[in-house]
């Protein structure tokens, strides 16, 4: 009588065990971000600088890939592909930097080998201060310094595109986050940050995105991603009609708000994308859309101007 209690208490805690070990895989819950992270220095010389460069990109592929930035849970091809390009073009002291950042990121199409690009961001207020080996530290309450700050703040806007990309404003939760971070750095002496040095910057992105007004352009993101390309596999005509009826949900706030950087940084990552979309379209269907291209984007009109050459 006494052994099948054991029996069963062990057969209990293996099954706990192996219910833990599944629930801890990498397969099952994966970090958020497929970040590949690329530092150009060329601009910089000196045989001790190529050493500090390596080990900060080093130091921030961990960061990017290594940080749990939400409460779900990822498999590991659901991981969000995405890059950050630096360019160090000045060195300002012995640990202080200047340049751009280059963030772009995409999304696969469903039920096809294809991806297409969410986002497409460079920013030119990258400054930082960073010592060889130094630990890259970030709190989303406070502002630490300006490196994991920008790191962080484009770590959530990847995520907020990503997931409105999928689901009706599904990104609100991380570009407040993002916001939070903008709050938190106006007292910080790096520009990018504050709503009088620029109307296109870091804090105008997420500023205008939270704005009832630009909610066409997020409505526009998930209609032109998940009801039109993602049914494209399908059905090419009625993909490519969802997609040309998206780009309508933008004309309210381009009347609003012509030129915007929210518009622009849209256009920026689907400009070429477009292109190819309606270049094969029927002519009605073709002059519909450059109409309205050129309307909302015409700083990209030569490239527009392809789809009406087949």
């Amino acid at each position: 009588m006494l052994v099948f209690p054991k029996i069963f208490k062990r057969l209990f805690y293996s099954v706990l065990l192996i219910f833990f070990t599944l629930l801890s895989s990498p397969l099952l819950y994966s970090q958020e971000l497929n970040c590949q992270i690329t530092i150009n220095y060329d601009q910089i010389q000196g045989t001790a600088e190529k050493q500090i460069f390596d080990q900060l990109e080093k130091s921030i592929f961990e960061f990017m890939n290594n940080t749990r930035w939400t409460k779900d849970a990822f498999a590991a091809q659901e991981r969000i592909d995405c890059s950050f390009f630096i360019t160090i073009k000045q060195k300002i002291s012995s640990d202080q930097y200047s340049g751009s950042i280059q963030v772009q990121c995409r999304r696969p199409v469903y039920k096809s080998s294809m991806y297409t690009q969410i986002f497409n961001c460079e920013d030119d207020n990258f400054y930082f201060t960073y010592q060889q080996f130094s630990q890259l530290d970030f709190n989303i309450n406070t502002f630490q310094n300006n490196l994991t700050s920008v790191l962080a703040y484009y770590a959530y806007v990847v995520l907020a595109i990503d997931y409105d990309s999928f689901a009706p404003l599904g990104g609100t939760e991380y570009w407040q986050k993002a916001q939070l971070i903008v709050q938190n750095a106006q007292t910080a002496p790096e520009p990018g940050w504050k709503s009088t040095q620029s109307n296109r910057n870091r804090y105008w992105l997420v500023e205008n995105t939270l704005q009832p007004l630009f909610k066409g352009l997020r409505d526009c993101m998930y209609d032109y991603n998940r009801k039109g390309l993602d049914v494209m596999h399908q059905n090419v005509e009625e993909g490519r009609a969802i997609v040309l009826s998206s780009l309508e949900l933008i004309k309210p706030v381009y009347n609003a708000r012509p030129a915007n950087y929210n518009i622009q940084l849209f256009f920026n990552a689907k400009a070429d994308e477009l292109v190819n979309i309606f270049k094969t379209a029927p002519a009605e269907d073709k002059n519909k859309a450059l109409e309205l291209l050129l309307l909302l984007d015409p700083a990209n009109s030569n490239k527009y101007s392809k789809i009406q050459a087949n």
